[in-house]
């Protein structure tokens, strides 16, 4: 197939993309690297079957001549900041890539009668009232607050999808990741995972906001990755559908499993909990399970290992 991934050379877009062409399909990888980083596709740049484009998605774009001789069939849509160190660097550009450059996109997949995945977010579930969060969940979002430019962000490009398959018969996928980790991360993400083990690599402070009692639910990126890609080729639900691993943990839970596994001189300190961190964060994926035959299947240790060793060695 001829499959355009946008958001392509960030942290899952690049595993999706490689993941894809190694299945022989012909894979565009459409990003302005604001996040994401040649280096994390560099094995893929001489590939027959791969093409980089440099592009940020608020401006339209359009396949030319250029890029492809026939449409494409699927469009896997990645391109946004996800961390909060790197949605609320700016705030602004966070909001016109949610709104404008999923406009964009759907404004392509209309044109070149492709299927369409949006990368949603369990964001979008805000700091949640119910446990663990069920697609039927409206969310508890603060709109005014620090984090809305992605979570808003995120909630009105999931309209757009809706509103795009509604009245222009667009076919569309929804997908609500949750807390995804492993190799290609950014070291600098300011996410848990990615922070613990640099912190502990160096030497430095582990750096605990609140008193680490919130909870998370880590996903290894290749699950994540094999979850998108079973809910882009289903022809049973459009979701929105939870991709994420349901074993839930606290943050000091996953620094003492860190501690064990990394020789280290670090000590935790405790700073302020940042405003509208979610306190709880599980995700029930039923609906996953059902329709897709998707349970995650790399446990937590064996996930981090990798991880560890992506960062000892890069």
């Amino acid at each position: 197939m001829k499959i355009l991934v946008t958001g392509g050379s960030g942290f899952i877009g690049s595993h999706l993309c490689r993941r894809l062409v190694n299945e022989n399909n012909f894979v565009f990888c459409l990003d302005n690297n604001f996040t994401g980083h040649v280096n994390n596709i560099k094995d893929l740049l001489d590939k027959p079957n791969f093409k980089f484009i440099e592009h940020d998605i608020i401006d339209p774009f359009y396949l030319s001549d250029e890029y492809i001789k026939c449409d494409i069939e699927q469009i896997y849509h990645l391109a946004c900041p996800a961390s909060p160190k790197a949605y609320q660097y700016d705030s602004i550009k966070t909001l016109k890539t949610n709104f404008l450059g999923t406009l964009n996109i759907l404004g392509l997949a209309k044109d070149k009668k492709a299927r369409v995945l949006l990368t949603s977010t369990s964001e979008i579930y805000g700091n949640p009232s119910i446990h663990p969060q069920t697609e039927e969940y409206w969310g508890n979002v603060n709109p005014i607050g620090i984090r809305s430019c992605y979570d808003e962000g995120k909630r009105i490009s999931e309209t757009l999808m809706m509103e795009y398959n509604r009245n222009h018969n667009v076919d569309i996928r929804i997908a609500r990741i949750f807390n995804t980790y492993g190799p290609c991360m950014k070291k600098d993400d300011g996410r848990v995972v990615s922070n613990f083990i640099n912190q502990m690599l160096e030497n430095k402070d582990i750096t605990i906001y609140g008193d680490g009692s919130q909870t998370r639910s880590f996903c290894y990126v290749d699950d994540t990755v094999d979850g998108l890609i079973r809910l882009m080729n289903n022809n049973e639900t459009k979701g929105p559908i939870n991709i994420g691993n349901p074993n839930e943990i606290t943050i000091k839970e996953l620094v003492d499993i860190l501690l064990s596994m990394i020789n280290t001189n670090s000590k935790v300190t405790y700073l302020d909990l940042p405003s509208d961190d979610p306190e709880k964060r599980r995700p029930d994926i039923t609906k996953a399970s059902k329709y897709l035959n998707w349970v995650p299947i790399i446990n937590l240790k064996d996930g981090l290992n990798y991880t560890i060793d992506y960062f000892e060695n890069n």
